[in-house]
């Protein structure tokens, strides 16, 4: 009897493997991690409200190993409010102006258009939008910009409502239309395809199964031609799976990002940044799928000494 052959994790990928950004050329022939800076009150992070704390909170994340920082002022956790643009410019923009200086791609975490405008003004690197452009003006906004990149996010409905009961004939067919048409949107307007990663949106709209399900078949997210950006960061179908409260979920939070880079995700958005990329780097040194040895600051190569 032949042996029976391990699954396929390998997905068709772009053939250029870069992140086109405002500044800076993302090299995505390794794994990057996206640090998350939330700049908000009732956030799970500790990026806080206060400027000296959230830079620090970079500088701390940088230090531990991240690749870029992620910095937002409107919480999108299930049952969230909406924050006005006024409250949301104050509290992102002096993060903004200070992150820029730190030397690493900075991306604003918003939905707002004036808000995205804002911090392209400032020079910030990639849009992160959970909403996929659809406020009015997004796509014109970031497509007149000469580099900037872009994340789409798949979302049903809004943070507010959008775990009330979500159904789905095929989530995976479904979320990969809608953010290969929203893509479709700024291509049309010369946008080009390394200047745009796509994120399945795990727990924004979806339950566990589904959530599940959009891991299992991300290679359908890559099959259209753009790489992925995955955040399953102490996400709470992380919770159910493992019975741990949001503070626990360390263990499960770094092998859900593992398991979406070996099935193709280029950038992993976490809060633990040290624990996920010191897992990164093991993985890298095994030669597992996915990942290549990183030179992120403090870590050795991974490469074998004795």
């Amino acid at each position: 009897m032949s042996a029976i052959a391990p699954p396929d994790t390998t997905s068709a990928a772009p053939p250029e493997r870069v992140w086109q950004t405002s500044r800076h050329r993302i090299d995505l022939s390794r794994v990057q991690v996206m640090g998350i800076v939330n700049v908000t009150p009732d956030s799970f992070s500790d990026g806080g409200c206060d400027v000296s704390a959230a830079l620090a909170h970079c500088e701390r994340l940088i230090a531990e190993g991240a690749d870029m920082l992620d910095i937002g002022g409107e919480s999108s956790r299930p049952g969230a409010a909406s924050v006005d643009v006024d409250a949301e410019l104050a509290r992102v923009l002096p993060v903004l102006r200070a992150a820029l200086a730190l030397g690493v791609p900075v991306s604003i975490d918003t939905c707002k258009t004036e808000v995205m405008r804002a911090a392209l003004d400032l020079g910030v690197d990639i849009v992160n939008d959970i909403q996929s452009l659809q406020a009015p003006g997004a796509v014109e906004l970031v497509a007149s910009h000469p580099n900037c990149g872009v994340c789409l996010m798949h979302m049903r409905g809004e943070p507010r409502s959008m775990q009330v009961d979500p159904v789905y004939a095929d989530v995976v067919a479904e979320v990969a239309a809608f953010l290969d048409q929203r893509a479709g949107l700024l291509r049309a307007r010369g946008v080009a395809a390394n200047r745009i990663t796509l994120d399945p949106g795990i727990g924004f709209g979806k339950t566990v199964a589904h959530n599940f399900a959009l891991l299992a078949g991300q290679r359908a997210l890559l099959a259209l031609g753009y790489d992925v950006l995955a955040g399953w960061s102490r996400k709470s179908s992380i919770g159910v799976i493992t019975g741990r409260p949001v503070g626990e979920r360390l263990v499960g939070s770094v092998a859900a990002a593992l398991a979406a880079v070996q099935f193709g995700a280029r950038i992993v958005r976490v809060h633990d940044v040290a624990a996920t990329a010191d897992a990164l780097e093991v993985w890298a040194a095994a030669g597992l799928p996915g990942a290549a040895a990183s030179e992120r600051p403090g870590h050795l190569p991974a490469l074998p000494i004795a």
